[in-house]
Formats: structure tokens, sequence, C-alpha cells
């Protein structure tokens, strides 16, 4: 039987529970083997925003995920130049993974919604099984969808998860504001980001 391994891609500037519980669930729901979470080095999207260095991000993944011997933090896109493009990373993968393992790209709701404003997206369609989050209080265009990139939708899974509204931002006003982010990353994390003096 083929492995099912995932991508979990993202800044992670810092990795919160909404993470790894979208992680978890991706494991549980699909059976995947394996999640390979991905901080992006230097995401074209982003580039106006002042990220933490990709080694912090990195260290707070290796320190989120420790114990859970089906997560793994990648350092594919840290280690090459970029900009990083979704479908580089993936096509990375493939070439690292087994030819009969299936590669499954985890995503948010609304990043499926912005899908075709991505870089090469009909070739991400085609290169892998995509899994969004389902969000409630994020209308999605299937028609619009599907005539940017026909035959998505037989592509795509919608993943059922508690919806838990927690973003990284939000995580890093909390710490320059003093406030606690206690229960909203893991302690090693919280730990972390206080020694290293992150996000002040």
């Amino acid at each position: 039987m083929p492995s099912k391994v995932a991508i979990l891609g993202g800044t992670f500037d810092p990795i919160h529970i909404g993470h790894l519980i979208l992680a978890e669930e991706a494991c549980d729901q699909l059976g995947l083997s394996e999640v390979f979470v991905v901080p992006a080095g230097n995401p074209p999207h982003k580039q106006d925003r002042h990220l933490a260095p990709v080694e912090d991000r990195l260290r707070m993944i290796d320190l989120a995920i420790a114990g859970n011997p089906a997560f793994h933090a990648s350092r594919v896109d840290a280690d090459r130049p970029g900009p990083h493009y979704t479908i580089d990373s993936v096509r990375i993968f493939q070439e690292q993974l087994p030819p009969d393992c299936e590669l499954y790209f985890l995503m948010g709701y609304d990043s499926l919604a912005e899908l075709p404003g991505w870089h090469r997206p009909v070739e991400l369609v085609a290169a892998c099984h995509l899994v969004a989050l389902t969000r409630y209080n994020v209308p999605l265009n299937w028609d619009r969808l599907k005539a940017a990139l026909p035959g998505i939708r037989e592509r795509v899974t919608l993943l059922d998860m508690p919806e838990i509204e927690i973003a990284s931002h939000q995580i890093q006003e909390r710490v320059r504001q003093g406030r606690s982010i206690r229960y909203l990353v893991p302690d090693p994390v919280r730990e972390y980001i206080m020694e290293h003096g992150l996000y002040r």
C-alpha cells in the first residue's frame, strides 16, 4: 500500500497550536504516515513583512513537534535561494520520495480561494492532492476556481476540523505588548520566544 505524505507550508512565525491541530487532523482523517512542516525561507507574497530568521523558525518547529514521530521539520526552502514557490518545493519532495508515495499539500481555506493567483497553479493542482481546512467564515466560489483551474474539484479534499482562530501575527503582537501567549503555542516555543527576545 503506498504511503501518504503531506507538506504543511507557511511562514510559521511562530508555529502555533492551530498549525499542529491541522496537521494532526490531516493525519487522522487521511491516514497520513508523515507530515513535513516547511517554513518559507523567502516567501514572495510577504516581501513587505519582517520575518524572524528562518533558523529561529525552524528551531521553534523542532520544539513544537518533538515527541511526534510522524512530524518533521523540513529545510527544503531554508537551504536554497529564493524566492520560494510552493510548486518548486513540491517538485523537490517528489524527487526525494518513493515513486508510489501519494503527496498531499495542506492549506487553509483562504489559500484555496486565492490559488489561481499563485505561481504556476495549474501545475501545482496536477502535482499533488490539495487538502483545505474548511472555514465557515470564508466564502469559496467553486465556479470561479473551476474556471481558472479546470479539474481542481477532483483534486481537493476538504478537511473538517475544529475551528481555532489563532494567527501568528496576533501572537507577535501579544509578545510586543507583554501579554501571555501560554496555550497559543507549545510551552517550549513560548520559552524559546522569551529567551531569544523574538517579536520585541
